[in-house]
């Protein structure tokens, strides 16, 4: 469930939260997140740069870049490969609609679809054991235990993933998406998929599993800023392999990690190959770093179907 969590954070763009890693393993991965953790994302050397890829024809160019879809403002990322690639874009593509009215309807669309039945609290659902531990994690973050009573498991985990990433500077408007976007407020936009899909990848997890992420998202919240600086640190210096092993090495649970990563990393290179075959033009895909690093990655089944893919930053 520990990778579970990573998967949840970094699929949902309203909390925003690309990675949750716990601390608390013994694994040999836990070296490599300590030593990514321990590196400054705001001093030091110049990075080099998130990592960029594409694949083309003759008359369609397809750029893809990983995003992180909450970072500190102050963060300087945006480097001239990059610029190039959305300059020359004449499609912006994220995973979900990014515009105020999708937002919207995202926020009031997942507390409709997570809301408990009448005479339902989530602290019901718990343990005493468990309503201990979440109750001292809310408190630890200035939230009073009832704070997420009316919803699910699985939106008080998220929510608890982002709120102590904004106490400590992180924040959703300097996401990478909304700072490419907001940079070319007149290109046009898609999205892979719909708000009523990525919500289903949540609301329909059975509860045991819900509560499981929600209980250790809670078990680490305090390593939460920590995990997620180790991420963006491998982000910047365009790692996408460090970035994998800390992402997606060691899922646990099969069948959620064809869910929520590989199935729909097929579904969108599929939509890659058909845009090449179809579509002359220029195309910026703008997706969670996750899906672009490791096996399976959106790279990999391009490669699969034959088609070239070259890393220009």
């Amino acid at each position: 469930m520990k990778r579970l969590i990573k998967l949840a954070a970094s699929t949902l763009v309203l909390w925003s939260a690309p990675a949750l890693a716990s601390t608390n393993q013994s694994t040999p991965g836990q070296t490599a997140f300590e030593a990514a953790a321990q590196r400054s994302i705001l001093d030091g050397p110049e990075p080099e740069g998130p990592a960029l890829w594409q694949v083309a024809d003759e008359d369609t160019t397809i750029y893809m870049i990983g995003t992180v879809h909450v970072l500190p403002p102050e963060l300087n990322w945006f480097d001239a490969a990059v610029a190039k690639a959305l300059s020359e874009a004449d499609t912006i593509v994220t995973e979900i609609p990014m515009d105020p009215a999708s937002e919207m309807k995202l926020a009031q669309y997942a507390q409709a679809q997570s809301a408990l039945p009448e005479g339902t609290t989530l602290r019901s659902l718990l343990t005493d054991e468990q309503r201990a531990t979440y109750d001292a994690a809310l408190t630890s973050l200035g939230l009073q235990p009832q704070a997420f009573d009316a919803v699910e498991p699985w939106m008080a985990s998220l929510s608890l993933v982002f709120v102590p990433l904004i106490q400590q500077g992180y924040d959703p408007e300097s996401g990478t998406e909304k700072s490419l976007l907001s940079r070319v407020p007149d290109k046009k936009r898609e999205a892979f998929e719909t708000i009523e899909f990525q919500i289903s990848m949540f609301d329909t997890l059975p509860q045991d599993k819900q509560i499981a992420m929600l209980m250790e998202t809670v078990e680490n919240i305090g390593s939460t800023k920590k995990a997620l600086d180790a991420m963006v640190a491998e982000w910047l210096d365009g790692d996408a392999d460090g970035l994998a092993a800390l992402m997606n090495e060691g899922l646990q649970d099969a069948e959620v990690a064809e869910t929520m990563l590989y199935s729909r990393n097929a579904n969108w290179s599929d939509w890659i190959a058909k845009r090449l075959e179809t579509t002359p033009g220029t195309v910026l895909v703008a997706v969670g770093a996750g899906h672009l690093a490791g096996e399976r990655s959106v790279q990999d089944m391009l490669t699969s179907k034959g088609l070239t893919v070259t890393r220009v930053q």
